[in-house]
């Protein structure tokens, strides 16, 4: 015979279990609770461990997940000691996370000791997350955690959230928050959208009218190279890499504002219209302008991946402009603009290939452009722009179906739980066989 108490008790189990989020790869777990008091609870290294304190991502995540845990920080039992002990193989305890990072970890959950051993620093952080999932709370305020073993590595290297910092300027500490709750979800990517048409809020050293002439406030809606230091050593010590995106030649306006001479003047009626289009392709002093903005900008991040865009560029005015036309015929383009596109492309990622980073672009690029690792956000069949992309052996991401600035007319949330990424993979196998 069952009573409430069993029932309210067996209820705050199965209610821990579903706390822990994403689900991990393999979890097992019982009915069988431990006490647990702030007073006699604490983190710390196992002797196999390589790193030991002094290790500023661990040190860090242990004060960060204590306060998580124990929100309150009531006590007044008397429990017995409850150890949590953390074990990495490899000391990385002063890098940065890369796309090779492993996360994984295996975490052990018994009567007055919790294990957990991982490969890295990254995967300890992401098994500290998911033993402050694990902690839950009865009615009268007291800790508890259960039984439980666990082993758990991401289904995707990687896990990324995007913010556009030009279209609506974020307070540096907006954007702290935003990796918190991404390390609290297990994000591993944050991709700083940082500048576009609207504005140009990071403060270049190289070229500092590009923020003081672009942005929304030369004062005040801009991010100081202190700043964008704090954003990327906050996210170094979650997990979370720091990937920068500076689109072009579209979506520049902003840059044109403090830099003359970079962006195509348009024409009508084969006279200036006083208006501008995208970066100016056919001028060498565009080339010399991009390199060493990325010089800096490579130095300011240090991830190996930067982010080119490449997206939604109008050709219109480079079309009405006599000087990129007599280019496009010194170079064997033709009319064909999309070339004249490749060629920008194809010099940007050289620039950045020599400082030793990867690129990135959106789908638009990818049409013409083969050494690059690319980015699917348009609507339509997603999938299959996914699959084209991996045919052609290149890396992909995608991102069309998360747009979470779109929830649609009743902001169905849901539907961003039911995309399955390697859907169209799966069909292709069934097919070939």
């Amino acid at each position: 015979r069952i009573t409430l108490l069993q029932l309210e008790q067996r209820f705050l189990c199965f209610r821990q279990l579903e706390g822990v989020w994403p689900l991990p790869q393999d979890f097992t777990s019982s009915m069988e609770q431990y006490p647990l008091n702030p007073h006699t609870f604490h983190f710390g290294y196992g002797k196999q461990s390589v790193a030991q304190r002094g290790c500023s991502v661990l040190d860090s995540a242990f004060k960060r997940y204590f306060s998580l845990v124990f929100p309150d920080y009531s006590s007044g039992s008397k429990d017995k000691p409850f150890t949590a002990e953390i074990s990495v193989d490899h000391d990385h305890c002063d890098d940065y996370p890369n796309e090779e990072s492993s996360e994984r970890y295996n975490l052990s959950v018994s009567e007055r000791k919790a294990v957990l051993n991982a490969e890295t620093v990254w995967g300890a952080v992401r098994g500290l997350e998911t033993f402050s999932q694990l902690v839950y709370q009865d009615d009268s305020g007291s800790y508890f955690v259960n039984k439980t073993e666990i082993v758990d590595f991401p289904r995707f290297q990687f896990r990324g959230i995007l913010l556009d910092t030009s279209r609506h300027f974020l307070p540096v500490q907006t954007i702290l928050k935003t990796l918190d709750a991404m390390a609290y979800n297990k994000f591993n990517v944050f991709h700083w959208h940082i500048v576009d048409d609207p504005s140009f809020p990071y403060q270049s050293c190289t070229f500092p009218n590009l923020s003081s002439k672009g942005a929304f406030h030369p004062m005040t809606h801009i991010y100081t190279q202190s700043d964008v230091r704090r954003v990327i050593s906050y996210a170094r010590l979650r997990g979370i890499r720091v990937l920068p995106e500076f689109d072009s030649p579209g979506h520049t306006s902003s840059w044109g504002k403090g830099t003359s001479n970079l962006l195509t003047p348009c024409y009508r009626s084969g006279i200036p219209s006083g208006t501008f289009g995208p970066v100016n392709p056919a001028l060498p002093s565009t080339y010399q302008f991009m390199a060493r903005l990325f010089q800096e900008v490579s130095s300011v991040f240090p991830d190996s991946f930067i982010h080119l865009g490449g997206d939604e560029v109008d050709f219109s005015c480079w079309r009405s402009n006599p000087d990129i036309r007599t280019f496009m015929q010194k170079m064997g383009f033709g009319v064909d603009f999309a070339k004249l596109q490749a060629f920008y492309m194809e010099s940007i990622v050289n620039i950045t290939s020599a400082l030793k980073k990867t690129s990135i672009v959106w789908q638009d690029v990818f049409d013409y452009h083969k050494r690059v690792m690319v980015e699917v956000w348009r609507a339509g069949c997603y999938l299959c722009e996914v699959r084209k992309v991996a045919k052609a052996g290149l890396r992909v991401i995608l991102a069309s179906p998360w747009y979470l600035d779109q929830p649609g007319p009743t902001h169905d949330w849901a539907r961003y739980y039911t995309v399955w990424p390697l859907l169209s993979f799966l069909r292709s196998s069934i097919i070939s066989v």
